[in-house]
């Protein structure tokens, strides 16, 4: 049946159950009306207005729970479908509209996984340019700055050692930037290694306490759910390091039988109000590019607890 028809059909049923009242209930106008007879009616009326409007949220309900999905969708969380009740048309719009939430998704994802892909080779691009070029050029600058020490009057001598100070530091921060942008560890020795790489760069360079659980028995991953793991956990640590105020962080990789987990936590001040900026919303596109899911919720005693579950994560035999 139509919305139309089923709007007719529902002000009909109010309409001629008054009517029904009127022909055979025991009540008479009187001209001019007397009080007790604008009391029946105006009672009479009040209750056709109210079941008709009750009849019509009933019938609409389909309807108003559509809407609230499309102002709530997020596309970053898949999966979000209403059943296709109230038949008719209203059911056709709802079955319309799952089908567009699955094509967009699927075109989400899609656009996503390419731009990811693009940007993590761009990372690389610069992490090799910064490697070869800037990195060299500054150890061509360190073995002359010492060549030039080495015959250096003394007063001279403390000058040029406290700019080899500078470049070396200078290197030095080149080459974390080298490995943010690119872990070479990743590649060679595999995603556990990197993950300590991390978590100790991490606690150097903050002064936060850093606690590693790694299950043993971890599945072979393939190498592009290494890296988005790694990402997300790259991702989490600036976060806490920003925002957390915290005294120690747990990183936890562990084996699930629908895949890995990769879980942190911290023990900071928490989240009051989440508010998903580029930071957070990369992951969750790192995230769907693997078919995992990630979920963002206070730590049992206080901080934040940041989960990343990568179903069906192990590697076929035919990817090596």
């Amino acid at each position: 049946m139509s919305l139309f028809w089923r709007i007719f059909a529902l002000n009909a049923v109010v309409l001629g159950t008054a009517t029904a009242l009127l022909l055979w209930a025991p009540v008479t106008v009187s001209v001019p009306v007397v009080l007790t007879e604008a009391i029946i009616l105006v009672g009479g009326l009040a209750v056709m207005l109210v079941a008709n409007a009750a009849l019509l949220r009933l019938g609409l309900a389909p309807l108003d729970r559509l809407r609230k999905l499309m102002t709530t969708v997020d596309l970053l969380r898949p999966g979000q479908r209403l059943p296709a009740s109230g038949g008719g048309e209203v059911a056709e719009v709802i079955r319309t509209f799952n089908a567009m939430l699955e094509r967009l998704e699927q075109e989400r994802a899609t656009s996503s996984a390419r731009a990811l892909l693009a940007q993590e080779a761009e990372r690389g691009r610069i992490a090799q340019e910064l490697h070869d070029e800037v990195g060299q050029s500054m150890t061509a600058i360190l073995l002359g700055l010492k060549r030039a020490a080495d015959g250096a009057p003394a007063p001279l001598r403390e000058d040029i050692h406290e700019v080899q100070e500078i470049t070396r530091g200078s290197l030095d921060e080149i080459r974390r930037l080298v490995r943010r942008l690119r872990p070479g560890a990743l590649d060679d020795l595999g995603l556990v290694s990197a993950l300590t790489s991390l978590t100790e760069d991490f606690a150097t360079h903050t002064g936060l306490r850093v606690t590693r659980r790694f299950d043993a028995d971890l599945p072979v991953l393939a190498s592009e759910t290494e890296l988005v793991l790694y990402r997300v956990a790259q991702e989490s640590l600036t976060n806490v390091a920003r925002h957390a105020d915290a005294q120690q962080v747990t990183v936890a990789l562990r084996h699930a039988d629908d895949g890995v987990v990769l879980t942190v936590t911290d023990d900071g001040s928490g989240i009051k109000a989440l508010r998903e900026g580029a930071g957070i919303r990369g992951m969750r596109e790192r995230a769907l590019l693997i078919g995992g899911g990630l979920e963002i919720t206070p730590a049992p005693r206080s901080g934040t607890r940041v989960q990343l579950t990568a179903p069906d994560a192990r590697k076929q035999p035919d990817d090596d």
